[in-house]
C-alpha cells in the first residue's frame, strides 16, 4: 500500500483542526484516549489473578450518583493479568457502563482505587494514562480518510504504523477512501485500527458491535479476539450479548445492581455459575429441587439447600419408546418456534414441579404433544440456593 501523499502534513492530535466527529467531551482528546474498566473477585469466583501478577487492579470501586440512595457501582474489585481480555456482561442498568466511565474519569468515584502496574491512576490525567476507548459507533472523523483517521494522534512514524494497522484489520485497500463510504462493519474495523495504533496499555471497548447485524457481529467479534491476542493487548469489553462475551473474552465478569456477581473463564462459568442469579441470567434451568430429582429418578441425592441447574443444551429429545426414569421423563410441549434452522421447544415436565424446560430439535413438534426428554447430568452443576448470586 502506498500512503505517499496522504500525509502531506503530519497527522497528530496537535495538528488536525476541528475534526467533524465529536472529540471526547471531558479530555478534549481523540476518541482513542480513554479508560480501563473492571470487576470483582469474590468468594464464589474461582478465577482471579493475584495482585503480584495483575497489570490492572480495581479495588473496592464505588460510584453513587448525587441524589441516589444506592450505589451504581458497589465495591467492585478485580485483577486483570497482562494480555487478557475481560468481558463485562450484564443487563441494562447493571453498572457495567458506569464502571467504565468511573475508571475513565467521566464519573466521580465515591470510593476505592484503580491501579496500573502497581501505581494508582486516579490522579493521572485521562489523556496521559495510555488507555484507549473504542465507542459503539466508532466516532470516526468524517472529513478525514480512512488512513488519516487511523493516524490521528499517532504522531511520529504514522505512515508505517497506519499501514500496519490497516493490514491487521483487513482494511489496507481502503486507505484513501472517505470514511463516509464505509459499511458499519468496515467503519468499526477502522475504529479498531485507530484504537490500536497508539499501542495502548489497555484497550476499552464499549459495546463496539451492538449497532451491527448479528452476522457481522459474530465475524468481527472473532476478528477482534484474534487481533487482541496477536498483539498481546489487554482489554476490557463491555457487552450485553452473552455469545459475544464468551467469544472474545479470556475472563467474563457478570454484573447486576452495581455488583460483580461472578468472575471466571467462560468454561468456568458454564461448569459452575456459582449461584441462582448468575445461573438464571446465563439461561440455566429449570432448577430441580430434591423432590424433582427423586421424581425423575436421577441417580444422585441433593444435600440441604442444593438444587440441580441444567445448563442450556442439557435437555434433549429422547426416542418415543425410551424407558422413563434415570433422566428420561415425559414433558408436554408448550411452544415451538423456529430458530437458526431448528426448532426451539418449551415443554413442562409431567413428573416434576418445575419451570418449563427448553430444548432444540430438528423434529417439527406440535403444541400439547407429549414427548420424551433426556437430561444430561454431566451438564448440570449443583447450586447452593443460599448463595445470593
Amino acid at each position: 500500500m502506498n500512503l505517499k501523499g496522504i500525509f502531506s502534513r503530519r497527522i497528530g492530535a496537535s495538528q488536525v483542526s476541528a475534526p467533524h466527529a465529536s472529540q471526547d467531551p471531558v479530555s478534549g482528546s481523540s476518541p482513542a484516549a480513554l479508560v480501563p474498566a473492571g470487576s470483582a473477585p469474590s468468594a464464589s469466583n474461582s478465577f482471579a489473578p493475584t495482585s503480584t501478577s495483575a497489570q490492572l487492579e480495581i479495588k473496592n470501586l464505588r460510584v453513587r450518583y448525587p441524589g441516589r440512595d444506592v450505589d451504581a457501582v458497589a465495591n467492585v474489585s478485580l485483577n486483570l493479568a497482562p494480555g487478557q481480555t475481560l468481558a463485562l456482561l450484564g443487563d441494562s442498568g447493571s453498572g457495567k457502563s458506569t464502571l467504565l466511565r468511573a475508571v475513565g474519569g467521566l464519573v466521580d468515584i465515591s470510593g476505592g482505587d484503580i491501579c496500573y502496574a502497581g501505581e494508582s491512576v486516579l490522579q493521572v490525567p485521562v489523556h496521559q494514562r495510555g488507555f484507549v476507548l473504542m465507542f459503539q459507533d466508532g466516532q470516526l472523523f468524517n472529513n478525514l480518510s480512512v488512513a488519516e483517521n487511523v493516524a490521528y494522534g499517532v504522531g511520529r512514524h504514522s505512515e508505517e504504523i497506519v499501514a500496519q494497522m490497516l493490514e491487521l484489520v483487513g482494511m489496507s485497500a481502503y486507505a484513501n477512501s472517505p470514511v463516509t463510504e464505509l459499511s458499519g462493519g468496515q467503519a468499526q474495523r477502522v475504529a479498531l485500527a485507530r484504537a490500536l495504533a497508539p499501542n495502548p496499555r489497555l484497550l476499552l471497548l464499549d459495546e463496539p458491535l451492538s449497532a451491527l447485524d448479528r452476522s457481522l457481529r459474530e465475524g468481527l467479534a472473532r476478528d477482534i479476539c484474534s487481533i487482541l491476542r496477536e498483539r498481546g493487548t489487554s482489554a476490557i469489553y463491555v457487552t450485553h450479548d452473552q455469545d459475544e462475551a464468551m467469544r472474545v473474552a479470556d475472563v467474563v465478569g457478570i454484573m447486576a445492581g452495581g455488583r460483580l456477581l461472578r468472575l471466571d473463564t467462560p468454561e468456568g462459568l458454564w461448569a459452575d455459575p456459582g449461584g441462582v442469579q448468575v445461573a438464571r441470567f446465563l439461561g440455566f434451568g429449570p432448577f430441580l429441587d430434591a423432590d424433582a430429582v427423586a421424581a425423575l429418578e436421577l441417580p444422585l441425592k441433593l444435600e440441604y439447600g442444593q438444587i440441580l441447574a441444567p445448563a442450556p443444551g442439557a435437555w434433549s429429545l429422547a426416542p418415543a419408546d425410551a424407558s422413563l426414569g434415570d433422566g428420561v421423563a415425559q414433558a408436554g410441549v408448550e411452544s415451538v418456534t423456529m430458530s437458526q434452522g431448528s426448532y426451539l421447544v418449551q415443554a413442562s415436565l409431567e413428573a416434576a414441579a418445575a419451570d418449563p424446560l427448553t430444548l432444540r430439535t430438528s423434529e417439527p413438534l406440535e403444541v400439547e404433544q407429549w414427548i420424551n426428554v433426556r437430561l444430561d447430568l454431566s451438564r448440570c452443576p449443583l447450586i447452593d440456593m443460599r448463595k445470593r448470586a
